[in-house]
């Protein structure tokens, strides 16, 4: 695993894999050199529909052969692109989970009902501010 993310050109535009860009908005890493260079050399644009953008634990998914390049995005970014990529059941989980920041009444209810809800341990910790090895307890 790494700790970029990563463009990927999709031979299909129909393709599972990561989310369109402009689903996840305004990315800093866009307006880089790197990244202009990259999709003029691939002969797209930001809003090709083949051009999607994946998180760092999601990389592994990437087919050999497959045109990428690693940006880094900040924390606000990474967030907003996992929205992207959760189920919409995980999803109102989460919105919980942000609003967590706020209170703890019901933490551990809180956690055990995301965890069971499919949301991943490293992604629970994310939004609710929370340390790792709390939240993997929490499923004990």
């Amino acid at each position: 695993m790494t700790d970029d993310a990563y463009l990927v050109l999709l031979d299909d535009a129909d393709g599972p894999l990561g989310v369109p860009l402009a689903a996840v908005g305004e990315l800093a890493c866009l307006d880089t050199p790197a990244v202009r260079a990259w999709l003029g050399a691939q002969g797209v644009t930001v809003t090709s529909s083949r051009l999607r953008l994946l998180p760092p634990e999601e990389t592994g998914a990437i087919p050999e052969g497959t045109e990428r390049l690693p940006v880094p995005l900040g924390a606000e970014e990474l967030s907003r692109l996992r929205g992207e990529l959760t189920p919409p059941d995980q999803a109102r989980v989460e919105e919980e989970l942000l609003a967590y920041r706020s209170c703890t009444n019901g933490r551990d209810g809180l956690l055990t009902r995301a965890l069971a809800a499919g949301v991943p341990a490293h992604r629970i910790a994310e939004l609710t501010g929370e340390d790792l090895t709390t939240v993997k307890a929490a499923a004990h």
